[in-house]
């Protein structure tokens, strides 16, 4: 699978208004690994590479935001035992999520070839 994918339309519906310094087609001249997260941040980060996403993501939670990431599950990650330690809480997506190819004919949908879990990062400030 590609990087390449948008998020499902009815998932995306659910974060409207959120922030995504992951967007796809996103403008090369911004890196959303290097920029401030907004209070309420959605990210669906590319599936080759999400170790420095989730270790962004745990950074930003830390400063009282809501990070809600949407991953593959796969527990035998270094990135997945932090979201661990971090207390990250976590959805199990039931069935198989399938993604909108940007780039195929008319917008066509990818099924997933693994599952998919929301995690939510929220560590409350005290």
């Amino acid at each position: 699978m590609k990087d390449s994918y948008a998020t499902p339309k009815w998932l995306i519906d659910l974060f409207e208004g959120w922030f995504d310094p992951c967007p796809l087609n996103e403008n090369p001249t911004i890196n959303g690994l290097e920029i401030e997260w907004a209070k309420r941040t959605y990210v669906n980060p590319p599936y080759s590479s999400p170790l420095k996403w989730v270790e962004k993501a745990i950074l930003e939670s830390k400063k009282g935001k809501l990070i809600v990431m949407l991953l593959r599950v796969d527990t035998s990650t270094k990135w997945f035992a932090k979201l661990i330690e971090a207390k990250a809480h976590i959805l199990w997506v039931n069935g198989r999520l399938s993604f909108i190819d940007p780039y195929g004919d008319n917008a066509e949908t990818t099924p997933c070839n693994f599952p998919s879990m929301l995690v939510i990062l929220n560590e409350v400030k005290k």
